[in-house]
């Protein structure tokens, strides 16, 4: 099988990606019904982080562990890396030690240069442009509740961030129209709106882009490394809360959704988490099962 990466959601066909979410279906419901499958016994995944996790973190030692796999978390102060070691370097030698590489940083281009220097898969758990992962798992959350998500109207309500670039990828590849509404001066990547302006647009007004949609979707205002935005970013976004009140704009049957961690008050409304809209303790659950069927397609050509 010839080396792949997952840097972003592009270096998946449609056909592969679909074929990831039905996967990542049938690995949920072989788990649980205590069915044992280890297609990666004695095999190791590194786990390189620089930014802090939860889900990511415990979603892929738990899948690797179920797979019969094991896993190595590697932290800037554990490593080399975080001595000023050269990203060419290091990937040259942990990709000769283990069969996979999880990787949790700031820019894209250090993880880019990471994988053409690994001999091995190497997976964006999150940059600052992208966050593959998650749509892996939000993709895989719609597709359970509602079936196909082509032809849908998604609405990201919010900062331009990496989940917004990563769904305006999903939404060229999965068929669907995606509304961005957020303040200006936040807007997603600008190459991507472009190249992708059959499919996306952007709309100022909450309520206006939230009506007749499918899925609604958030993210925190201030992502990693822009604390010291946060009173400006509060400010600006103020009128770009999820609550109950913007959700019955939407379709009757919109789900809600939200990568978390949830800053209740701002992004969202208190209530918004337990809203009957929301499958988003679904789509937390659904890390695990999205990434062993993508741990799986990259190490077993499955």
């Amino acid at each position: 099988m010839a080396l792949r990466h997952f840097l972003t959601l592009k270096d998946l066909s449609k056909d592969e990606l679909l074929q990831i979410i039905e996967r990542g279906i049938t690995l949920k419901r072989e788990q649980r019904k205590g069915n044992i499958y280890e297609p990666l016994k004695n095999r190791v995944l590194a786990l390189i982080f620089e930014k802090s996790s939860t889900r990511t973190r415990v979603s892929f030692e738990s899948g690797m562990a179920q797979f019969g796999g094991s896993s190595l978390f590697l932290s800037p102060r554990d490593t080399q890396l975080g001595r000023g070691e050269p990203i060419e370097d290091s990937a040259r030698v942990l990709s000769r030690m283990v069969d996979a590489i999880t990787i949790r940083t700031f820019e894209h281009k250090k993880l880019e240069t990471f994988a053409a220097h690994s001999s091995v898969p190497v997976i964006n758990a999150l940059t600052d442009d992208f966050h593959p992962c998650q749509l892996l798992a939000d993709m895989q959350t719609y597709h359970e509740h509602r079936g196909s998500i082509e032809g849908k109207k998604v609405v990201w309500v919010g900062d331009g961030n990496n989940m917004c670039n990563s769904f305006i990828n999903a939404a060229s590849l999965l068929n669907f129209e995606l509304v961005v509404t957020c303040p200006d001066g936040y807007d997603p990547n600008s190459s991507l709106l472009q190249q992708h302006s059959d499919r996306v647009h952007i709309e100022r007004e909450p309520e206006k882009a939230v009506t007749g949609a499918d899925l609604v979707v958030t993210d925190v205002w201030a992502s990693m490394g822009q604390e010291e935005e946060q009173q400006a970013r509060l400010r600006a976004f103020t009128n770009y809360q999820v609550s109950p009140q913007l959700m019955s704009l939407a379709n009757n049957d919109a789900l809600f959704m939200h990568c978390l961690p949830a800053h209740r008050g701002e992004e969202i409304s208190e209530d918004m988490l337990d809203h009957s809209s929301s499958v988003v303790w679904d789509e937390a659950e659904n890390r695990l099962h999205a990434q062993k069927a993508l741990l799986e397609f990259l190490l077993c050509n499955a």
